[in-house]
């Protein structure tokens, strides 16, 4: 059984901040953040606009490309750091917005790593024959969780969402197959102080703000990122030369270049939206991968590489024949 992606669909709030538009309340400049991260802009959620709001959008979206409806979903599985309440899950909301009526709808908490988990999941669940027909997303509203004083952090990240629709086919066991044929996910508590949020409904009862040691975070990014990429190649008996398509994590365009240089795939192999979305979080790896499909770069039987690395850290990567 495989795990064939039907559609995909993104969403980005209205508002744009520009980097010269960041340099006005915090010392820093548009030549400073461009050089140390590629970041040129940002979509900043409005007010009264929620993660599940983002969620929905960008689910109606992949439904609609995927010829389907919410009624014929049996699982929904968002990834995001930033959900509307503590609980019950976002998931649920956006479940019931969009008419699904069976089944079942829950969060992943994994940060940047978010949506590799919520795939390698919702993957699980459809090849244990307890889905059938699930629609994956990654949603966050980070600007409700930064410092705007700290310009170490708030010039890095954005808000968005982005899903996919997964729907269980049988395949032949090859990697010729569409779907998902690999993950691999890690995670190692004991980095938990160089990226992480000082607040919490059991610790602080306040939300806190993100901090993060910037430097300890990409050195851990570069040797975590190469030897799970070489994990999920073996697993699926493929080497990086079948890779057609690197959709990394938005973080930072130094880790991105450094990951596809590891490949040995050329740039214009590898999917960049981090200089117009910043990171995203959870929603960076759906929402590149749905400009890459939507101006038609990504076809039909391309072989992808999705990668994510964020908070606890955690790590994972998804191969994906599209």
């Amino acid at each position: 059984m495989r795990s064939v992606v039907q559609g995909c669909g993104s969403y980005l709030p209205e508002r744009v901040v520009t980097n010269e538009e960041l340099s006005r309340t915090v010392e820093t400049t548009d030549e400073w953040i461009q050089q140390r991260t590629g970041i040129r802009q940002r979509h900043i959620a409005a007010e009264g606009e929620f993660t599940s709001h983002l969620a929905l959008k960008a689910s109606q979206r992949a439904l609609e490309h995927a010829g389907l409806t919410g009624s014929d979903l049996d699982l929904i599985v968002l990834a995001t750091a930033t959900p509307d309440e503590t609980f019950p899950a976002t998931a649920t909301r956006v479940q019931a917005e969009l008419g699904m009526r069976g089944g079942a709808a829950f969060d992943v908490q994994a940060v940047c790593a978010g949506f590799v988990y919520a795939v390698s999941v919702a993957d699980s669940l459809i090849k244990n024959g307890l889905a059938s027909t699930a629609l994956v997303i990654g949603a966050e509203t980070f600007s409700r969780i930064l410092d705007w004083e700290d310009r170490g952090t708030c010039v890095l990240f954005g808000d968005g969402a982005g899903a996919i629709v997964l729907k269980g086919e049988q395949g032949t066991g090859t990697s010729a197959d569409r779907g998902i044929l690999a993950n691999a996910l890690h995670s190692d508590g004991r980095q938990h102080d160089i990226l992480y949020v000082d607040g919490g409904p059991s610790s602080t009862r306040t939300t806190g703000f993100l901090r993060m040691e910037g430097k300890e975070v990409f050195k851990h990014a570069v040797v975590n990122m190469a030897a799970v990429v070489g994990e999920v190649l073996h697993k699926a008996g493929l080497e990086p030369k079948d890779i057609d398509w690197l959709v990394p994590h938005q973080a930072n365009k130094r880790i991105i270049d450094g990951t596809g240089r590891k490949l040995g795939l050329p740039p214009e192999r590898v999917v960049v939206t981090v200089d117009r979305h910043a990171n995203t979080s959870a929603a960076s790896i759906p929402l590149a991968l749905d400009v890459a499909v939507k101006d038609g770069r990504i076809k039909k039987g391309d072989l992808l590489l999705m990668e994510g690395i964020g908070g606890g850290l955690a790590w994972g990567a998804s191969l994906v024949r599209w």
